[in-house]
């Protein structure tokens, strides 16, 4: 997909890597609108670009309804959805309560299925369009720190794979974003157990979804090692399981 003269809706688009995709779809001639639940923050990034700033709680389905009729209002139709809000939360497991495990289920996995809900249909009757989801390395190999993230970035990998089957063909391209850590406002001083080789500017992050976009590529991957690690986790299950108890028993010891 080209950006120039579309129009790209950025959930989480006042800061962290949704600012920089948005700044980058600007550049490249697109028309921005930035969703954030701060609307402030989101503004800015709206003045900056020129683009429209509209205050979206994605755990709400009605904000994101509403958030797509504002984006019509203005420019007409949805070519782009950049689905990218999301919530570290805190570190724990089955421990955790359950409105942090709600709302990460919310974030990370409704939020997608409502905002494909709301744009799919007209780009697959326009024969066009695009989605991407913001998921992590984390829905794809795990993450020790905290089970919530794990499991409901999981279910954005596997959101966003079910949307590139059934829509692939019809139109509309789907990517999935699966960085190790980005330097955000959400990342811990070291990155914790997802920083992998290295954390990376949020800037390198948008370049790779935009090249990815333009390519049609499904796994979007700032961190190639990524790939590796995917690939040696699927040719030896029970191996990667243990190096991860092993990783994990660490983490538990504050090692």
């Amino acid at each position: 997909m080209d950006p120039k003269d579309k129009v790209a809706i950025v959930t989480g688009g006042a800061s962290g890597i949704g600012r920089s995709i948005a700044r980058r779809l600007a550049q490249e001639g697109a028309h921005v609108v930035v969703a954030d639940l701060q609307l402030a923050p989101a503004q800015a990034v709206a003045d900056e670009i020129g683009g429209l700033a509209v205050r979206c709680d994605v755990a709400r389905e009605a904000d994101i309804q509403a958030l797509v009729a504002a984006t019509r209002e203005r420019y007409g139709r949805v070519d782009a959805y950049i689905s990218n809000a999301g919530i570290l939360g805190r570190p724990g497991g089955i421990e955790l309560e359950d409105p942090l495990w709600e709302a990460m289920w919310h974030i990370h996995g409704m939020a997608h299925v409502w905002a494909a809900r709301a744009v799919v249909p007209e780009m697959v009757e326009r024969g066009e369009g695009y989605f991407l989801v913001t998921a992590s390395a984390a829905g794809l190999l795990s993450i020790v720190e905290s089970a919530p993230y794990a499991v409901t970035k999981h279910a954005a990998v596997a959101f966003a794979e079910w949307l590139r089957i059934a829509y692939g063909r019809r139109g509309v391209g789907v990517s999935c974003l699966c960085p190790q850590s980005v330097r955000t406002a959400m990342v811990p001083g070291d990155g914790g157990s997802a920083a992998g080789d290295g954390i990376l500017p949020p800037e390198q992050v948008a370049a790779d979804v935009l090249q990815s976009m333009q390519d049609g590529r499904f796994l979007v991957l700032p961190h190639p090692e990524v790939a590796q690690y995917f690939r040696s986790k699927a040719q030896d299950y029970e191996r990667w399981l243990g190096g991860m108890q092993k990783m994990h028993a660490r983490h538990a010891q504050g090692g």
